[in-house]
């Protein structure tokens, strides 16, 4: 059984299938047809890779495939490649290893264009989302690294990116569920995060260079359990239970954003809203982010970071005010021109 299997089916045990949802508040000025039209930041990202798309993974037939969106849709990629017979990659993970950019582009224009590739578009309110990086061989979150959220937690200012991970079993998606481990954890909280994920390979990188190694970014939620969070000094404890990391639903390619320290974040608990915040509020911005940790270790294509959460979460109000989230609430985490990401809690499965 390959690798992407293996994944899929450990995750759809741990973090549950649910449909998706219409775009709405921050992410609804996305837009559809990345890949027809966009304006973003040239410069960015490996100009090897492809660019201006909006990537996603879809669960199909017991796996992770590629999607696209499209002005028609959500174009199933490996579909769309057998009904013109041309060559497609299946899965992102092709595409972060190097693709033919071209010939991927010619594909999505034959097939918006083409009526033979009709059944390989889903409508995305329809459209059963996976993680949009199914497979990172590092997941590396940021902690305390929006200046007002470290002001709320009563944290001193970091000197340094306060580094640590999650584990693959983490990664959710889109209209997926997150089990919530009531056995060990009752203090459940959301986490906005811009999650940037990785192009090429990273080794000691210079901080004016480190977004050309950038292929996109995505909406990550950090979702913790905060009473296991505080057992050690480590923080991934509280971090890294099954489906405590959804990713996506889109993976917008860097050229199409013109300033990463510049985009509206937000989260909503069943429609209320709980943060909203910019980007701009980082301690230590994305490129910083990249060139510090590359002097650490070597960054690899679809390595992905959680860059850290802005002030709102529920930790940061007074004791008396903590009502922490539980079974049944949904959880929408939204940024600007990269969508939104809803989640919804259920009680712990039985063994």
């Amino acid at each position: 059984m390959g690798q992407t299997r293996r994944n899929f089916l450990k995750l759809a045990g741990a973090a549950g299938i649910g449909a998706a949802a219409a775009p709405r508040a921050l992410g609804a000025a996305q837009g559809k047809a990345r890949t027809v039209a966009a304006r973003g930041n040239g410069n960015a990202g490996p100009k090897e890779l492809p660019r201006n798309m909006t990537f996603c993974t879809l669960r199909r037939d017991g796996r992770y495939v590629l999607g696209i969106r499209t002005q028609r849709g959500v174009l199933d990629v490996e579909k769309a490649g057998k009904a013109l017979r041309r060559p497609a990659p299946s899965t992102i993970e092709e595409v972060l290893q190097g693709t033919d950019a071209q010939a991927l582009k010619a594909l999505v224009d034959a097939a918006v264009a083409n009526g033979a590739a009709k059944a390989a578009f889903v409508p995305e309110d329809q459209a059963p989302f996976g993680p949009c990086v199914t497979n990172p061989e590092k997941i590396m979150m940021l902690g305390y690294n929006y200046k007002k959220h470290v002001i709320e937690t009563k944290r001193p200012m970091p000197d340094s990116p306060v580094l640590f991970n999650k584990y693959n079993n983490a990664l959710n998606w889109h209209g997926g569920v997150i089990n919530l481990p009531q056995k060990v954890a009752k203090k459940f909280d959301y986490e906005v995060e811009l999650v940037v994920v990785m192009g090429k390979t990273a080794r000691d990188v210079p901080k004016e260079k480190a977004l050309e190694y950038v292929f996109g970014y995505c909406v990550g939620n950090d979702f913790s359990a905060r009473d296991l969070q505080f057992k050690t000094p480590q923080l991934m404890l509280g971090k890294t239970s099954d489906g405590f990391g959804p990713i996506g639903p889109w993976l917008v390619t860097a050229d199409q954003i013109p300033n990463v320290q510049k985009l509206g974040l937000q989260t909503r608990v069943n429609g209320e809203l709980r943060q909203n915040s910019n980007t701009d509020d980082m301690i230590f911005d994305v490129a910083t982010i990249i060139s510090y940790t590359s002097q650490i270790w070597t960054l690899k294509p679809g390595d992905i970071f959680f860059t850290g959460t802005p002030e709102g979460v529920i930790l940061g109000k007074p004791e008396a005010e903590q009502v922490w989230l539980k079974a049944g609430d949904v959880v929408i985490t939204s940024i600007e021109k990269l969508g939104d990401l809803r989640v919804t809690l259920a009680p712990q499965q039985q063994a």
